[in-house]
């Protein structure tokens, strides 16, 4: 089984970037602790980030042919992001959105996800661990 875990913009600078919202520990720490679930599960992960929407919808039409799923932070592409919408929707894979912090708790603008609605689930304010339940979640929906 093969996961996409896709991070959007800024996401790179996570340890750095307003530790108070988004926690300390860096997208790096953050994939170890995945390949180490994803290990358990017997899960191929494959990582991606950019902090350019085109590249992401490149890597998505080019990687979701045999991909089983993926985990999605599409940072503050979640708010506008409707070409990547499209893409997401076109690449037909099941998809957990992940948020490190709760975005319902934050700005206005930060409240609405236009790709919550094709998502299995949102899973927002658990840091880093929202993406190991995110995984989790993807694997379950794959192997039902």
């Amino acid at each position: 089984m093969k996961v996409l875990v896709v991070n959007g913009p800024n996401l790179n600078m996570l340890g750095v970037r307003d530790p108070g919202q988004y926690g300390t520990e860096t997208l790096g720490q953050i994939s170890d602790r995945l390949r180490g679930r994803a290990a358990e599960l017997g899960v191929d992960l494959e990582f991606f980030q950019s902090n350019h929407e085109g590249a992401i919808i490149d890597f998505l039409q080019d990687s979701a042919e045999g991909a089983d799923g993926m985990v999605m932070n599409p940072g503050a592409l979640t708010h506008y992001g409707l070409s990547l919408r499209d893409a997401v929707a076109d690449s037909g894979l099941p998809f957990v959105e992940v948020h490190l912090s709760d975005i319902s708790r934050r700005e206005e603008f930060r409240r609405h996800s236009v790709l919550s609605d094709l998502a299995l689930s949102q899973i927002a304010g658990h840091r880093g661990d929202g993406y190991l339940m995110a995984l989790d979640r993807v694997v379950e929906n794959a192997r039902s």
